[in-house]
Protein backbone atom coordinates (compact mmCIF):
# COMPACT_ATOMS: atom_id res chain seq x y z
CA UNK A 1 0.00 0.00 0.00
CA UNK A 2 3.02 2.20 0.80
CA UNK A 3 4.76 1.41 -2.26
CA UNK A 4 1.52 2.71 -4.35
CA UNK A 5 0.69 5.97 -2.46
CA UNK A 6 4.51 6.62 -3.01
CA UNK A 7 3.83 6.21 -7.06
CA UNK A 8 0.78 8.47 -6.56
CA UNK A 9 2.60 11.25 -4.66
CA UNK A 10 5.52 11.55 -6.83
CA UNK A 11 3.23 11.79 -9.87
CA UNK A 12 1.28 14.67 -8.45
CA UNK A 13 4.54 16.64 -7.69
CA UNK A 14 5.52 15.77 -10.94
CA UNK A 15 2.02 17.01 -12.69
CA UNK A 16 1.81 20.18 -14.17
CA UNK A 17 -1.13 22.33 -15.42
CA UNK A 18 -0.29 21.76 -18.77
CA UNK A 19 -0.21 17.67 -18.66
CA UNK A 20 -3.86 18.23 -17.58
CA UNK A 21 -4.84 20.17 -20.15
CA UNK A 22 -2.75 18.23 -22.43
CA UNK A 23 -5.00 15.00 -21.31
CA UNK A 24 -8.37 17.19 -21.03
CA UNK A 25 -7.84 17.83 -25.03
CA UNK A 26 -6.86 14.16 -26.28
CA UNK A 27 -9.67 13.23 -24.66
CA UNK A 28 -12.38 14.78 -25.89
CA UNK A 29 -10.81 14.80 -29.17
CA UNK A 30 -10.99 10.70 -28.98
CA UNK A 31 -14.29 11.10 -27.85
CA UNK A 32 -15.44 13.37 -30.45
CA UNK A 33 -14.09 10.84 -33.16
CA UNK A 34 -15.93 8.10 -31.27
CA UNK A 35 -19.09 9.95 -32.01
CA UNK A 36 -18.13 10.46 -35.67
CA UNK A 37 -17.58 6.94 -36.35
CA UNK A 38 -20.51 6.14 -33.83
CA UNK A 39 -23.23 5.52 -36.42
CA UNK A 40 -21.41 4.05 -39.13
CA UNK A 41 -19.86 0.57 -40.14
CA UNK A 42 -16.72 1.76 -38.89
CA UNK A 43 -17.86 0.85 -35.47
CA UNK A 44 -17.62 -2.82 -36.48
CA UNK A 45 -14.05 -2.53 -38.63
CA UNK A 46 -12.65 -0.85 -35.25
CA UNK A 47 -13.91 -3.42 -32.96
CA UNK A 48 -11.86 -5.83 -35.01
CA UNK A 49 -8.84 -3.97 -34.96
CA UNK A 50 -9.55 -3.59 -31.52
CA UNK A 51 -9.83 -7.53 -31.23
CA UNK A 52 -6.83 -7.76 -33.24
CA UNK A 53 -4.49 -5.76 -30.70
CA UNK A 54 -5.96 -8.02 -27.93
CA UNK A 55 -4.84 -10.80 -29.38
CA UNK A 56 -1.32 -9.70 -30.03
CA UNK A 57 -0.65 -8.68 -26.32
CA UNK A 58 -2.17 -12.48 -25.04
CA UNK A 59 -0.21 -14.06 -28.11
CA UNK A 60 3.40 -12.20 -26.76
CA UNK A 61 1.79 -12.43 -22.91
CA UNK A 62 2.16 -16.34 -23.71
CA UNK A 63 5.19 -16.36 -25.90
CA UNK A 64 3.00 -18.09 -28.54
CA UNK A 65 5.80 -16.88 -31.31
CA UNK A 66 4.10 -17.97 -34.08
CA UNK A 67 0.61 -16.02 -33.27
CA UNK A 68 2.13 -13.31 -32.50
CA UNK A 69 4.24 -13.06 -36.28
CA UNK A 70 0.72 -13.66 -37.47
CA UNK A 71 -1.10 -11.03 -35.80
CA UNK A 72 1.86 -8.14 -36.50
CA UNK A 73 1.68 -9.51 -40.44
CA UNK A 74 -2.19 -8.77 -40.00
CA UNK A 75 -1.61 -5.68 -38.11
CA UNK A 76 1.16 -4.24 -41.02
CA UNK A 77 -1.45 -4.91 -43.79
CA UNK A 78 -4.68 -3.52 -41.90
CA UNK A 79 -2.32 0.12 -40.96
CA UNK A 80 -1.88 0.02 -45.02
CA UNK A 81 -5.54 -0.16 -45.49
CA UNK A 82 -7.31 2.25 -43.17
CA UNK A 83 -6.85 5.37 -45.05
CA UNK A 84 -8.89 3.30 -47.83
CA UNK A 85 -11.47 2.01 -45.38
CA UNK A 86 -11.64 4.48 -43.27
CA UNK A 87 -11.92 6.93 -45.83
CA UNK A 88 -15.39 8.39 -45.42
CA UNK A 89 -14.89 8.81 -41.99
CA UNK A 90 -11.77 10.88 -42.38
CA UNK A 91 -13.14 13.25 -45.44
CA UNK A 92 -16.70 13.72 -43.23
CA UNK A 93 -14.09 14.40 -40.14
CA UNK A 94 -12.21 16.95 -42.08
CA UNK A 95 -15.36 18.34 -43.75
CA UNK A 96 -17.03 18.71 -40.43
CA UNK A 97 -13.65 20.75 -38.87
CA UNK A 98 -13.59 22.86 -41.76
CA UNK A 99 -17.42 24.36 -41.32
CA UNK A 100 -16.31 24.17 -37.10
CA UNK A 101 -18.98 21.30 -36.73
CA UNK A 102 -16.74 18.68 -35.37
CA UNK A 103 -17.17 19.57 -31.83
CA UNK A 104 -20.73 20.61 -31.36
CA UNK A 105 -22.71 19.07 -28.49
CA UNK A 106 -24.10 15.98 -30.12
CA UNK A 107 -23.45 14.31 -33.63
CA UNK A 108 -25.41 11.83 -33.89
CA UNK A 109 -28.28 10.19 -31.55
CA UNK A 110 -31.17 7.35 -31.63
CA UNK A 111 -34.40 8.37 -30.24
CA UNK A 112 -36.62 5.45 -28.58
CA UNK A 113 -38.90 3.82 -30.72
CA UNK A 114 -42.66 2.86 -30.53
CA UNK A 115 -42.32 -0.12 -32.62
CA UNK A 116 -45.79 -1.03 -33.28
CA UNK A 117 -47.10 2.39 -34.28
CA UNK A 118 -43.76 2.07 -36.71
CA UNK A 119 -44.71 -1.45 -37.78
CA UNK A 120 -48.26 0.03 -37.95
CA UNK A 121 -47.27 2.95 -40.37
CA UNK A 122 -45.21 1.33 -42.41
CA UNK A 123 -47.39 -1.89 -43.49
CA UNK A 124 -50.10 0.53 -44.42
CA UNK A 125 -47.88 2.75 -46.99
CA UNK A 126 -46.67 -0.40 -48.52
CA UNK A 127 -50.26 -1.15 -48.56
CA UNK A 128 -51.12 1.89 -50.72
CA UNK A 129 -48.06 2.29 -52.36
CA UNK A 130 -48.04 -1.83 -53.92
CA UNK A 131 -51.89 -1.21 -54.99
CA UNK A 132 -51.06 2.14 -56.85
CA UNK A 133 -48.00 0.58 -58.11
CA UNK A 134 -45.74 3.35 -56.76
CA UNK A 135 -41.94 2.04 -56.37
CA UNK A 136 -40.76 2.97 -52.87
CA UNK A 137 -37.19 1.81 -50.98
CA UNK A 138 -37.41 1.98 -47.27
CA UNK A 139 -34.52 1.05 -45.16
CA UNK A 140 -35.11 0.03 -41.73
CA UNK A 141 -31.64 1.03 -39.73
CA UNK A 142 -30.68 -2.05 -36.79
CA UNK A 143 -27.25 -2.10 -35.65
CA UNK A 144 -24.93 -0.87 -38.17
CA UNK A 145 -25.03 2.87 -38.82
CA UNK A 146 -26.25 3.94 -41.32
CA UNK A 147 -24.80 7.58 -41.18
CA UNK A 148 -23.11 7.72 -44.83
CA UNK A 149 -25.90 6.66 -46.48
CA UNK A 150 -28.14 9.67 -44.48
CA UNK A 151 -25.93 12.04 -45.37
CA UNK A 152 -26.33 11.46 -49.50
CA UNK A 153 -30.40 12.23 -49.06
CA UNK A 154 -32.38 15.36 -47.70
CA UNK A 155 -32.78 14.83 -43.82
CA UNK A 156 -36.46 14.77 -42.71
CA UNK A 157 -36.19 14.08 -39.37
CA UNK A 158 -40.16 13.83 -39.43
CA UNK A 159 -42.38 10.45 -37.27
CA UNK A 160 -43.04 7.76 -39.45
CA UNK A 161 -46.23 7.87 -41.00
CA UNK A 162 -48.01 6.27 -43.82
CA UNK A 163 -49.17 9.23 -45.67
CA UNK A 164 -45.09 10.99 -45.00
CA UNK A 165 -44.23 7.80 -46.73
CA UNK A 166 -46.40 7.75 -49.49
CA UNK A 167 -46.43 11.39 -49.94
CA UNK A 168 -42.37 11.34 -50.54
CA UNK A 169 -42.49 8.02 -53.50
CA UNK A 170 -45.70 10.06 -55.05
CA UNK A 171 -44.32 10.05 -58.48
CA UNK A 172 -42.97 13.44 -59.49
CA UNK A 173 -41.86 14.29 -56.26
CA UNK A 174 -38.40 15.43 -55.58
CA UNK A 175 -37.19 12.42 -53.44
CA UNK A 176 -39.01 9.55 -55.37
CA UNK A 177 -36.20 8.39 -56.64
CA UNK A 178 -34.12 7.64 -53.72
CA UNK A 179 -34.24 5.00 -50.29
CA UNK A 180 -36.03 6.81 -47.41
CA UNK A 181 -33.97 5.64 -43.99
CA UNK A 182 -35.88 4.87 -40.65
CA UNK A 183 -34.02 5.59 -37.28
CA UNK A 184 -36.18 4.28 -34.60
CA UNK A 185 -39.47 6.18 -34.84
CA UNK A 186 -38.41 8.51 -36.99
CA UNK A 187 -37.56 9.44 -41.10
CA UNK A 188 -34.50 10.60 -40.85
CA UNK A 189 -33.72 11.06 -44.67
CA UNK A 190 -35.33 10.32 -47.85
CA UNK A 191 -33.84 10.67 -51.54
CA UNK A 192 -30.84 8.69 -50.06
CA UNK A 193 -28.60 6.97 -52.36
CA UNK A 194 -27.26 3.56 -51.57
CA UNK A 195 -24.34 1.06 -53.38
CA UNK A 196 -26.02 -1.17 -56.22
CA UNK A 197 -25.42 -5.23 -55.74
CA UNK A 198 -23.79 -6.65 -58.33
CA UNK A 199 -24.56 -10.25 -56.78
CA UNK A 200 -28.08 -10.40 -57.89
CA UNK A 201 -27.74 -12.40 -60.97
CA UNK A 202 -26.84 -15.34 -59.40
CA UNK A 203 -29.49 -15.89 -57.69
CA UNK A 204 -32.45 -14.32 -59.79
CA UNK A 205 -33.37 -15.89 -63.18
CA UNK A 206 -34.77 -12.41 -65.03
CA UNK A 207 -32.80 -8.70 -64.01
CA UNK A 208 -34.08 -6.91 -61.35
CA UNK A 209 -34.79 -2.97 -61.08
CA UNK A 210 -32.40 -0.59 -59.30
CA UNK A 211 -34.39 -0.38 -56.26
CA UNK A 212 -33.93 -4.22 -56.06
CA UNK A 213 -30.29 -4.03 -57.00
CA UNK A 214 -29.74 -1.44 -54.20
CA UNK A 215 -31.90 -2.82 -51.58
CA UNK A 216 -29.95 -6.34 -51.73
CA UNK A 217 -26.31 -4.06 -52.26
CA UNK A 218 -27.28 -2.34 -48.99
CA UNK A 219 -28.32 -5.56 -47.29
CA UNK A 220 -24.49 -7.14 -48.48
CA UNK A 221 -22.89 -4.90 -46.33
CA UNK A 222 -25.04 -3.73 -43.18
CA UNK A 223 -27.93 -5.54 -40.91
CA UNK A 224 -29.96 -3.06 -42.78
CA UNK A 225 -33.93 -3.99 -43.37
CA UNK A 226 -34.98 -3.09 -46.32
CA UNK A 227 -38.63 -2.94 -48.26
CA UNK A 228 -39.34 -2.87 -51.89
CA UNK A 229 -42.07 -1.55 -53.57
CA UNK A 230 -42.09 -2.56 -57.67
CA UNK A 231 -43.61 0.86 -59.20
CA UNK A 232 -44.12 -2.13 -62.27
CA UNK A 233 -46.02 -5.09 -60.52
CA UNK A 234 -46.64 -3.06 -57.09
CA UNK A 235 -44.81 -6.82 -55.45
CA UNK A 236 -43.74 -6.40 -51.91
CA UNK A 237 -40.17 -7.60 -51.54
CA UNK A 238 -37.76 -7.25 -48.55
CA UNK A 239 -33.78 -7.74 -48.36
CA UNK A 240 -31.99 -8.73 -45.79
CA UNK A 241 -28.15 -9.62 -45.10
CA UNK A 242 -27.92 -10.29 -49.39
CA UNK A 243 -31.09 -12.22 -49.47
CA UNK A 244 -34.09 -11.29 -51.32
CA UNK A 245 -37.87 -12.00 -50.93
CA UNK A 246 -40.41 -11.44 -53.23
CA UNK A 247 -44.23 -11.51 -54.12
CA UNK A 248 -45.12 -11.42 -49.87
CA UNK A 249 -48.69 -10.36 -48.45
CA UNK A 250 -49.13 -7.51 -46.24
CA UNK A 251 -49.69 -10.14 -42.85
CA UNK A 252 -46.00 -11.43 -44.20
CA UNK A 253 -44.53 -8.03 -44.05
CA UNK A 254 -46.43 -7.05 -41.00
CA UNK A 255 -44.95 -10.69 -39.15
CA UNK A 256 -41.49 -9.86 -40.79
CA UNK A 257 -41.44 -6.38 -39.25
CA UNK A 258 -42.40 -7.76 -35.66
CA UNK A 259 -40.03 -10.28 -35.43
CA UNK A 260 -37.70 -7.69 -36.51
CA UNK A 261 -38.61 -4.89 -33.18
CA UNK A 262 -38.74 -8.37 -31.26
CA UNK A 263 -35.43 -9.76 -31.73
CA UNK A 264 -32.21 -8.57 -30.15
CA UNK A 265 -30.44 -5.92 -31.85
CA UNK A 266 -27.26 -7.91 -31.73
CA UNK A 267 -28.91 -10.75 -33.47
CA UNK A 268 -30.19 -10.94 -36.70
CA UNK A 269 -34.14 -11.47 -38.31
CA UNK A 270 -35.27 -14.97 -38.77
CA UNK A 271 -36.32 -14.81 -42.22
CA UNK A 272 -38.64 -18.29 -42.23
CA UNK A 273 -40.46 -17.12 -45.77
CA UNK A 274 -39.38 -19.52 -48.77
CA UNK A 275 -36.73 -17.20 -50.89
CA UNK A 276 -37.99 -15.92 -54.13
CA UNK A 277 -41.35 -17.11 -53.28
CA UNK A 278 -43.75 -17.38 -56.43
CA UNK A 279 -46.59 -15.46 -56.79
CA UNK A 280 -50.26 -17.16 -56.78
Amino acid sequence: MAYWLAILQQFATNLRWQDLLDILLVSVVLYRLFLLIKGTRAVQLLRGVLLLLVAYLLSRALQLNTITWLVQSAATMIIVAIPVVFQPEMRRALSLLGQGELFRSELFGKGSADTSRVVDEVVMAVRMLSARKIGALIILERQTGLNEFIETGTAIQGLVSADLLTSIFFPNSPLHDGAVIVRGDRIVAAGALLPLSENFRRAQKRPIGTRHRAALGLSETTDAFAVVVSEETGVISVAQMGQLQRHLTEDDLRGMLSNLYQAPRSGTMNLSLPLFRKSS
